[in-house]
């Protein structure tokens, strides 16, 4: 094992910095906010980007390590840790407007950098085991409908109009927000649906994953609810949630805003390839993030794990990292002064035309197989 091998330990200083804003409350309340969307920016243009690849043997070594394995499991532990103390504090400490308000967007970050973007990674795998942790950590953000949509819905559609979580040109963030929560949870249900009338079963059976999904979501609030002692601490439990899936619409927004597949004469799209996703090579993030942000080759080839995701010279390019464009997208304005300039050829010239509101159909237009 190389030392090197141990950078994403760093991913840990999020909830590490949770639990002292847990603890210590105040104005620590709001420290997770302040190191993700304060510190992060300030520092990752001096830490600076690396288009670095591991060579075979390097990758071979790398896959064969089980750390890499270990350090995303222990994410489990840390998540639901983490909510048990928040829920300890709520039902035992007077907490005001600030403090509560600070410690659930903390908790949220914590849901969505160790709880869904961990859940994405083992999405992946084609395992049991793997698959059963990443719906774990996506039930605390009410996100487990992510693991249907995003395995067969996003990855086959990504950068088409038949995706929800592909941005489109000039679609501000917070139409973004509505349109891909609502349409990728409603898009889940048509694609569970179309799964089990292929494998000739009905809609209402224990097949559904859908069906199963509520009820063990149902399940958990009740949990959250027996164990409150305020309706405020529900409250707050629910709130980190949304602020957990959020977040990962906001990371949807950025990834693929404004790229688009060619549809070809045969009515089919071209395939997926790098330059539908947009890329920031800038070292922190794509630590802290388990190397989310090298996203174009995870499209390129999905099942790749985490530690040896390649650098793309194709793909296009973002002019900074994650948690600075995520906050620039707060602005709309200012995220299409400098983001349309840089879409590629034809989209950066097309006009986004809003879609009329109506049931999500991705039947209705083919994609290449």
């Amino acid at each position: 094992m190389a030392f090197r091998d141990l950078k994403y330990l760093l991913a840990y200083l999020i909830p590490f910095i949770c639990i002292l804003s847990l603890q210590q409350r105040g104005g620590m309340s709001w420290a997770v906010v302040g190191f993700v969307f304060v510190l992060i920016p300030l520092v990752e243009p001096f830490w600076g980007k690396s288009t670095h690849n591991l060579d075979d043997p390097q990758k071979q070594r790398m896959l064969s390590n089980p750390l890499f394995d270990y350090l995303l499991y222990f994410n489990l532990p840390i998540v639901y840790g983490t909510l048990i103390y928040f829920l300890t504090v709520l039902n035992t400490s007077p907490l005001n407007n600030i403090e509560y308000t600070g410690l659930i967007i903390s908790v949220g970050i914590v849901l969505g950098a160790c709880g869904i973007n961990v859940a994405h990674e083992l999405g992946h795998r084609s395992d049991a085991r793997n698959q059963f942790l990443a719906k774990l950590l996506l039930l605390p953000s009410w996100y487990m409908h992510f693991f249907i949509e995003h395995n067969r819905g996003h990855h086959k559609n990504i950068a088409t109009e038949l995706d929800p979580a592909s941005a489109r040109k000039n679609e501000s963030l917070y139409t973004f927000w509505w349109r891909s929560v609502i349409q990728s949870y409603v898009h889940a249900w048509e694609l569970e649906a179309n799964r089990l009338r292929k494998e000739g079963r009905g809609f209402w059976t224990y097949h559904n994953e859908m069906i199963g999904f509520s009820l063990v979501q149902c399940f958990y609030l009740l949990i959250i609810i027996l164990l409150s002692n305020h309706w405020y601490s529900i409250l707050a439990i629910i709130l980190a949630g949304v602020v957990g899936f959020l977040l990962l619409e906001t990371i949807n927004y950025i990834e693929h805003y404004g790229l688009r597949r060619q549809q070809l004469s045969s009515g089919h799209y071209e395939r997926v390839s790098p330059k539908h996703s947009w890329n920031a090579d800038y070292q922190l993030g794509r630590i802290l993030l388990y190397e989310l942000t090298r996203h174009s080759d995870h499209h390129f080839l999905a099942s790749k794990k985490y530690q040896v995701l390649d650098h793309r010279a194709e793909a296009p390019e973002l002019p900074f990292g994650y948690p600075t464009a995520m906050l620039i997208a707060l602005v709309p304005p200012l995220w299409f002064s400098i983001m349309n300039k840089r879409l590629p050829g034809k989209q950066a010239n097309r006009a986004y035309v809003p879609v009329r509101a109506g049931k999500y159909k991705p039947q209705n237009r083919p994609t290449e197989p």
